[in-house]
């Protein structure tokens, strides 16, 4: 009986060692493929926007709709193959960078728009505050699932207003719901973490880690990248706009 007590007390520790490691190798993975879809994605834009303005600019701004088809192809594409992904990691990877791609063009109009210094300036403010908000996710212990709902909630509201927005076409509003964009994206940044460090606890031996990093890897893209989107609408307002 004793010799039991003893295995089992030895094998406790090791467990949760091993837990830590491989929550850490995850998140390190999760991270890391963020990191790439984000630079990803500024290369275009940086690209699109300034290296081959005058060929790509045209046929951008011409064609506004060529967006919103793209995505709704993205959008079915990554649903389609959601389950795949979780198991194969190539399937992950295919969905992030594609939806890099598709977010550096978008985000390539921000030249037309934005000087350089604020663009600049709004990056680095949203990877200060995602950075921060992020680490609080990953690092606590208590379960932000609550939080992560009632953030969600807020976010539709938000989306509501912006849609009713587009036909009172009012630059107040949307310059004082950009903040109220900002804390939404930067709690969700937060929040997202936290589930996606709870998801590994539960089903990371169930399915493909590095399958599972880059779905989390793209739900912390979205959260950077509307961040990014809030903060830079508030500093042009400060007069950053191109005139």
């Amino acid at each position: 009986m004793n010799e039991r007590k003893k295995e089992f007390s030895m094998q406790e520790p090791r467990n949760l060692v091993n837990t830590e490691v491989g929550l850490s190798s995850f998140m390190t993975k999760m991270y890391g493929f963020m990191g790439y879809a984000v630079a990803l994605s500024a290369v275009v834009a940086y690209l699109s926007g300034v290296v081959f303005r005058n060929q790509m600019m045209p046929i951008l701004v011409g064609h506004p709709f060529i967006f919103l088809f793209v995505l709704i192809g993205l959008m079915v594409f990554s649903t389609s193959a959601s389950g795949k992904a979780l198991q194969n990691a190539r399937t992950s990877f295919l969905i992030l960078t594609l939806f890099s791609l598709f977010f550096g063009l978008e985000f390539s109009i921000i030249f037309l728009t934005f000087e350089l210094p604020t663009i600049t300036s709004a990056f680095v403010s949203a990877a200060v505050t995602f950075i921060s908000m992020s680490l609080i996710g990953a690092t606590t212990r208590k379960d932000m699932t609550k939080v992560g709902n009632q953030l969600f909630a807020a976010l539709i509201a938000l989306f509501v207003v912006m849609v009713v927005n587009l036909f009172l076409r009012s630059a107040i509003i949307s310059y004082l719901f950009s903040f109220v964009g900002v804390v939404i994206f930067a709690g969700l940044s937060m929040t997202d973490t936290n589930k996606m460090k709870a998801l590994y606890l539960q089903y990371g031996d169930q399915v493909s880690m590095s399958g599972l990093a880059i779905q989390g890897a793209l739900q912390l893209y979205l959260d950077f990248l509307n961040l990014f989107q809030f903060l830079l609408q508030i500093f042009g307002g400060f007069g950053g706009n191109r005139d």
